[in-house]
């Protein structure tokens, strides 16, 4: 449902029809600083929030729709922003974590956009009610218990942007949910592209925008680990419980030299650097020195080498150790897994700030330990935003020799250090607030005060002052002073918020903090994050990203041999299940997928026919069915069908098969159903629907789908 403003760009709308592209991907190249470093993306409206006056809304619209949700019980508003009219709150939870739970209003409002004059209908699955007003005039108003409802009447569009508003009041029993569709012709709706609707910026929605940010920013900052809050319970904010590297065995992970300028200095090696400068004064670089001296004795525990990984990357049948045929000049891995969507490689000729540059990753790692790195990222670490790309340990060794070749060679050797000096270190550890955050078999001697004795008056004192003192000792994140300004106004409000789980604004958020849109939306065959949450079911979703899925669902080679498909999903362990649940709630869909009944064998035998070549639509020329191997592909191959009913929603595969190029135009798979109807015939009196759902039938039977005709003699 959330989406967030980001007040000092404007983005040219895309006529209605055209391809949908989530915002979040024409922001990219913009915003991924914002990502990296951990900010949400009103902090520019944040920053603007101090210079703007109420002429705001008088900007160049945004892409999408404001939204502002009621709390029924209290009578408190929220307000932010969304690219669409879809969202799912299951029953008692809140639907913003600026709001309790229970019964709701929201209430989109907008524009929405026509690149001709033209009449549509909208229509609506929901459990609530719904009302659509453009141009002032009611387009639908109905009542829903979790069915689609009828289509309402047809409704003029001007060309160019018509007022637009949505009303959504939550049902009494049962979770909340809404996704509205439209159509300009025929029967069948989609949804409607996000860059049809555009909203004007407000001073309400940089208020909240802010708020936002100070929240986002005392979750990055993982403010709660020094001022700790017993009453926040296990169903609270998931990154609350986001912990940092450990430090059992760091001695013989990171270099000495490398770990003391990291302590000293932490955004001198990395400008976006969550951890804050904790040692300050005259003997903060020989405090630094003796920490660093003392982590380096720290030679056994934290993370363990993984297993080889047996990653597929072929059809099924095909031996995984059998070479393709060599086609061209083969790119290095670093470009093949497109580890330049989110780093600067060393030696890059023009640094990129808004990426981490790896120019001093040699001073870093000791020889080996990068490549024992990068096959397990997450060991010791578990919300680290470095994914795990499934290397096996050839590759994790190939990109350490490439990475090393690259970048500068450490100067400086481990410097030997006395018994005095390892004491200070670690007494500086225990009490300087490094094992608030890091996990060590130490006493932790460091006290700040509790979250809750931080009354609204205190939000500008400690690490939140405007200028640190020369006696100062809280850590200092170099915040500039619009985050300050957030801070604060995260403070003075009933911090509340950081005891609801809203697994639609997490999964905003984590999209953008983990720059998914470096690949998606950007790399050839990966596709735009916008699509995902209302195409893959939660639970296999959840699965993939987690790493649990071996293989790649098209791969790597053609059957003649040349290499199509080098991208690989990476995978999130820590965040998986959470993303995938949010995403689907985005969309508008239930975080669990509801049962389906038995499979239709009598329907499934003729999907299996139409499935077929001999007197079928020859799917298996382009689709493998379980272990038979596409037959004749030409130019892109299409996914294993005996995969689909595990990764697809119901209503998803519905509108690819009607009309493939209105989701992916530049696809290569045909339109065999126009206007409902079917060329072949003959089945099922060529009514195009049930034959879209007998095909259904026959990919819900999954590993166990009968090999279809091949029109082999």
């Amino acid at each position: 449902m959330y989406h967030p403003s980001f007040s000092d760009l404007t983005r040219p709308v895309r006529p209605a029809g055209a391809q949908s592209v989530d915002p979040l991907v024409d922001l990219g190249r913009v915003s991924v600083l914002i990502r990296l470093s951990g900010l949400f993306l009103v902090a520019i409206g944040a920053a603007l929030f101090t210079q703007r006056s109420a002429d705001a809304a008088d900007d160049k619209p945004e892409t999408g729709l404001t939204v502002t949700v009621t709390s029924d019980s209290r009578a408190i508003t929220d307000v932010t922003t969304t690219p669409n009219v879809r969202l799912y709150v299951e029953a008692g939870m809140p639907p913003t974590p600026f709001l309790p739970g229970g019964k709701f209003t929201a209430v989109w409002q907008g524009a929405i956009h026509a690149d001709l004059r033209g009449n549509f209908a909208f229509q609506a699955t929901l459990n609530g009610k719904l009302k659509i007003e453009i141009n002032r005039s009611t387009a639908l108003e109905a009542a829903g218990t979790g069915e689609t409802t009828p289509l309402g009447k047809m409704a003029p569009l001007n060309k160019g942007p018509n007022a637009f508003k949505a009303t959504f009041t939550s049902p009494d029993r049962g979770d909340a949910f809404v996704r509205l569709d439209w159509t300009e012709k025929g029967p069948f709706t989609s949804p409607i592209p996000p860059d049809a609707f555009t909203y004007s910026v407000t001073p309400e929605l940089l208020k909240a925008g802010q708020l936002r940010l100070g929240r986002e920013l005392f979750l990055e900052r993982r403010c709660v680990r020094c001022h700790a809050d017993a009453n926040l319970a296990e169903a609270s904010v998931p990154e609350l419980r986001m912990d940092a590297p450990s430090l059992e065995g760091i001695g013989v992970r990171r270099h000495s030299h490398w770990m003391a300028r990291w302590i000293r200095e932490p955004k001198s090696l990395r400008p976006t650097a969550n951890m804050p400068k904790l040692l300050h004064g005259p003997q903060a670089q020989e405090d630094a020195e003796a920490i660093a001296a003392y982590l380096a004795t720290l030679q056994t525990g934290g993370p363990v080498k993984p297993a080889e990984a047996r990653y597929q990357t072929k059809q099924k049948g095909v031996p995984e150790d059998e070479a393709a045929p060599a086609v061209g000049e083969p790119k290095p891995l670093y470009e093949r897994l497109h580890c330049t969507g989110c780093h600067d490689p060393p030696g890059a000729p023009e640094l990129d700030p808004i990426k981490l540059s790896q120019q001093g990753i040699a001073e870093k790692f000791p020889a080996g330990k990068l490549a024992e790195f990068l096959r397990a990222p997450e060991a010791g670490y578990a919300w680290t935003r470095m994914p795990n790309f499934h290397l096996s340990e050839q590759e994790a060794t190939e990109l350490e020799r490439w990475l090393f070749a690259a970048a500068p060679k450490p100067t400086a050797s481990a410097a030997l250090a006395g018994a005095v000096i390892l004491e200070k270190g670690r007494k500086l550890v225990q009490r300087s607030g490094c094992l608030n955050c890091h996990a060590l078999k130490l006493e932790n001697q460091s006290i700040a005060p509790r979250l809750a004795d931080l009354g609204a008056g205190r939000w500008d004192q400690g690490c939140l002052a405007a200028k640190a003192g020369p006696e100062a000792k809280a850590p200092q994140f170099s915040f500039t002073a619009a985050e300050r300004e957030a801070l604060a106004a995260f403070g003075r409000s009933d911090r509340a918020s950081l005891a609801r789980r809203v697994p639609a604004e997490f999964a905003e958020r984590q999209e953008r903090l983990l720059n998914c849109t470096a690949c998606h939306g950007q790399v050839d065959f990966v596709p735009p994050l916008e699509v995902l949450g209302g195409r893959l079911k939660p639970e296999w979703a959840a699965k993939f990203m987690a790493g649990d899925i071996p293989h790649k669902i098209r791969y790597d080679f053609h059957p003649r041999g040349e290499p199509w498909l080098e991208a690989r999903m990476p995978a999130f362990r820590s965040r998986a299940e959470l993303l995938a649940l949010g995403m689907a709630e985005q969309h508008g869909y239930p975080p669990k997928s509801p049962v389906e009944p038995p499979v239709n064998t009598t329907l499934g035998e003729i999907g299996r026919k139409l499935v077929g070549k001999d007197g079928g639509f020859s799917c298996v020329s382009c689709h493998a069915v379980g272990p038979l191997l596409a037959m004749e592909v030409f130019e892109s191959e299409g996914v294993n069908l005996a995969l689909s009913a595990d990764r697809l929603l119901p209503d998803y595969y519905r509108r690819w098969v009607r009309a493939p190029t209105s989701i992916d135009p530049q696809t290569k798979m045909p339109v065999y159903f126009e206007e409902g109807k079917s060329p072949l015939t003959d089945i099922l009196d060529g009514d195009g629907e049930k034959q879209i759902t007998a095909i259904w039938e026959y990919l819900r039977l999954r590993d166990k789908m009968p090999a279809p005709n091949t029109g082999a003699q």
